[in-house]
């Protein structure tokens, strides 16, 4: 009876720890991802709002990190705008596996 009641705590212990190493690692974001996510909801007055720039380069190095884990596509985060990251991430996963990357990244110009 004794050994049947540590069992049970034993397993539910295991249980409750390992949901716990799970919900950490969901909840646990990227120092990328969190400086992203400061931006939800704000708005702003232009394209030379300061904040706007902090929130463009956010989500230029965010996207820029996320090709390159995905794709193995390293980019540079001063070249493209945050917008054209977000489109350019959208065409690597319809490409065919046959078609290089380098045709996508042709549409898009390049900034100094």
């Amino acid at each position: 009876m004794f050994v049947r009641k540590i069992i049970w705590f034993l397993s539910i212990l295991i249980i409750v720890l390992w949901s716990c190493v799970i919900a950490s690692s969901v909840y646990a974001g990227s120092s990328l991802k969190s400086r992203l996510l400061n931006h939800v909801g704000k708005s702003y007055t232009g394209v030379q709002d300061p904040s706007y720039l902090d929130y463009d380069l956010a989500l230029r190095e965010y996207r820029v990190d996320r090709i390159h884990k995905r794709f193995g596509i390293a980019l540079d985060s001063k070249i493209y705008s945050g917008f054209d990251l977000l489109e350019i991430e959208a065409l690597f996963k319809c490409k065919k596996p046959e078609e290089p990357f380098d045709i996508f990244l042709k549409m898009f110009p390049k900034r100094p």
